[in-house]
């Protein structure tokens, strides 16, 4: 059976902002999603990240700094249960579907990293694989159509509703549910084994970095550099 028609569990996190190196986790969801697509399981935590959440992340996820300190766990303790419960899905060897993976799993890398705890690639003894991203699988197989490429702008192209947006579980729910129409579009995507989609996306992440940079040092910034590495950021020394 191909993947898209198996069970697949998504993962999304909600944050104080977009840099991997100094952001924390607001909010986070597991939901894992039985092959007719109905919802079997889900995880959800809030956290108190320990700083002040800007007023732009809070317009977006509608979690302000108050509300976290009252009612979010220590980030710790929750960072701790996220990264093992991920690593509890990617060693039952079901795909975790993640939107922007780059950003989600390499942040909980660097949140792991914060507190002194085993990373999600410790605790799994590899990489995170297979993993399957909206976002890189897209731009692969439908590279020059023009229009955003948020989770919004997919779930429109894609014919899936997405209620509530910027809410980590509909945010999670929404993506599988993408991945499972981009399965049902795309035939060569679909009938890779898991394995071999997740190398797939390595090699298309390097290359439409490589075409952003290339792009961007033609037209403003010719000192440019895109991230290549997918699914997690390399750490910085």
């Amino acid at each position: 059976m191909s993947w898209h028609r198996g069970t697949l569990v998504g993962f999304d996190l909600e944050t104080t902002g977009t840099d991997v190196e100094s952001d924390r986790i607001v909010t986070a969801a597991l939901v894992r999603l039985d092959p007719d697509g109905t919802v079997a399981e889900q995880r959800t935590w809030l956290l108190d990240p320990g700083v002040v959440i800007p007023e732009q992340a809070s317009a977006i996820h509608g979690i302000g700094t108050d509300y976290a300190r009252k009612h979010g766990a220590r980030a710790a303790s929750a960072v701790e249960e996220i990264a093992r419960a991920v690593a509890e899905v990617l060693c039952s060897d079901v795909p975790l579907v993640v939107m922007n993976a780059r950003y989600d799993l390499s942040l909980l890398d660097r949140e792991c990293r914060r507190y002194g705890l085993p990373s999600v690639e410790e605790r799994f003894g590899g990489a995170p694989s297979p993993v399957i991203d909206p976002l890189v699988i897209d731009k692969h197989v439908d590279k020059y159509r023009k229009g955003k490429r948020a989770l919004q702008a997919l779930c429109d192209h894609y014919g899936v509703t997405l209620d509530g947006a910027h809410d980590a579980t509909a945010d999670a729910v929404a993506a599988v549910r993408v991945v499972r129409r981009m399965g049902e579009r795309h035939r060569p995507v679909a009938t890779l084994p898991p394995d071999e989609l997740h190398a797939l996306q390595i090699r298309a992440a390097a290359e439409q970095s490589a075409s952003l940079q290339a792009y961007l040092r033609r037209t403003t910034d010719p000192a440019a550099v895109v991230e290549s590495a997918w699914p997690v950021i390399p750490r910085m020394r």
